[in-house]
């Protein structure tokens, strides 16, 4: 008589497609899935907690680090929230500046994804392509931010800086390239016979069972629910904005492949609307002065010779660009209890100097009212929001985070189950977990 028995399997943490971070315990017909346990909680950093622990403007390297390969979604989410808890609003091209920025970091998440997922079934070729797309963005986030990866740049009330001389031409172009990849990487998984039957009705799951668990972005796209907080609760500039939501039929791994695919070619699109729509900022300095380093001014100051500083321009550090009363105006919102004054006043007179020193101090700093408030953003994986609570003082009382990764992890068990172990992988990949949101 035949004997027939389950086989318990580990697959991660240290499994390559696992990446490190996670760990399934599988249990497996012969190389059917029966059951899987997932067990998270391997990049666990105390996201919440540190930012109890700080001030409002302390807490953007903290949220970097949330989905490290979109960033900027994170630091725009981030200070949306403190934004709407204070009652301010930002000027006109600081938020057009956040939105192409976030639609850029959205390009280069979903480039990873497909990427890498196409690698780990085989496809080499394009991981490499892709990755040659992704480093023309990254090129534009360097540029803007002075950083690639951990880039903290959003403030509360504008953003750090204001866009580079020539950055529109140099955009376009890179635009241009990276749509060149994205038809080449269409040829080459598209048309491929086994990378389409990798994923064709594997990791099956319906809208119904998506919704009730609470997932959303591309994963419930997939599945024919065109649900995106872009659309449906709009913020910054994008009611203004054409684009369309793609979405799915099957709910499958292959609905998802072709939904990031067609999303990124909207998130071109919204930039390129935004370069078009976006008001001009400042060009020339409106000063009567000359233009002097910033620790020249510093010393002046000190020695109380600021006869004439006030018409005078600071020539900072690229990073502090965007604090100068030349481009101040256009990229932070005009509340002093929020903003720090530019760099001309804080160098150059007393009064912006205890701003300055105030905004800083532990103790002082943004003090929004006592309330709470949530607000959701549209991250690379679905919604990312914020949900915070102020006491009065200037660091918050409560900080949580809603990560679009969690939800989709919950339903994981049930998109595996049925599949062949095989099928882990190319499942797997169409999460695009993120450890950095999943555990915070």
């Amino acid at each position: 008589m035949t004997q027939t028995r389950e086989m318990m399997l580990n697959v991660g943490p240290s499994h390559p497609a696992m990446h490190g971070v996670i760990r399934m315990i599988m249990t497996l017909d012969g190389e059917k899935i029966k059951d899987v346990d997932i067990e998270i909680g391997y990049l666990h950093r105390c996201f919440e907690k540190m930012c109890e622990t700080v001030m409002y403007a302390q807490c953007f390297p903290y949220t970097d680090r949330l989905n490290y390969v979109s960033p900027l979604i994170n630091n725009v989410g981030f200070a949306l929230a403190v934004e709407k808890l204070l009652g301010i609003d930002i000027p006109e091209r600081a938020k057009y500046i956040r939105v192409i920025m976030s639609e850029i970091s959205r390009v280069t998440d979903h480039l990873t994804c497909v990427g890498a997922s196409a690698m780990e079934l085989g496809a080499m070729s394009v991981f490499l392509y892709m990755i040659k797309a992704r480093e023309f963005l990254w090129e534009l986030v360097e540029e803007i931010t002075g950083a690639r990866l951990t880039i903290s740049y959003v403030r509360v009330g504008g953003v750090k800086a204001d866009l580079t001389e020539g950055f529109v031409d140099k955009a376009f172009k890179k635009i241009a390239e990276v749509r060149k990849v994205l038809i080449e990487a269409d040829e080459l998984l598209t048309r491929n016979r086994i990378f389409f039957d990798r994923l064709k009705d594997v990791g099956t799951i319906s809208a119904k069972e998506l919704i009730s668990h609470g997932v959303t972005g591309p994963f419930l796209r997939a599945s024919g629910v065109a649900y995106d907080v872009r659309k449906a609760n709009p913020y910054l500039i994008y009611d203004k904005l054409d684009f369309e939501v793609p979405t799915g039929t099957q709910g499958d791994n292959l609905d998802r492949y072709f939904v990031r695919m067609a999303e990124m070619e909207q998130s071109l699109r919204i930039i390129e609307q935004c370069f078009q729509q976006m008001p001009d900022g400042p060009v020339t300095a409106d000063l009567t002065g000359e233009i002097i380093p910033a620790a020249e001014m510093v010393d002046k100051a000190k020695m109380g010779k600021t006869e004439g500083l006030l018409g005078d321009e600071v020539n900072c550090d690229p990073t502090l660009q965007g604090s100068t009363r030349k481009y101040h105006e256009a990229v932070y919102a005009n509340r002093k209890d929020v903003v720090l004054p530019a760099k001309e006043d804080t160098y150059g007179n007393i009064e912006g100097l205890m701003n300055h020193f105030k905004l800083v101090m532990y103790g002082h700093g943004i003090r929004p009212p006592v309330g709470e408030v949530y607000l959701p953003v549209e991250g690379a994986n679905g919604e990312l929001g914020f949900y915070i609570v102020s006491d009065g003082r200037d660091y918050p009382w409560r900080v949580r985070c809603h990560p679009p990764c969690f939800p989709i992890m919950a339903v994981l068990p049930k998109c595996l189950i049925g599949d062949m172990m095989a099928d882990l992988v190319p499942t797997f990949g169409s999460v695009n977990m993120i450890a950095g949101e999943l555990d915070r």
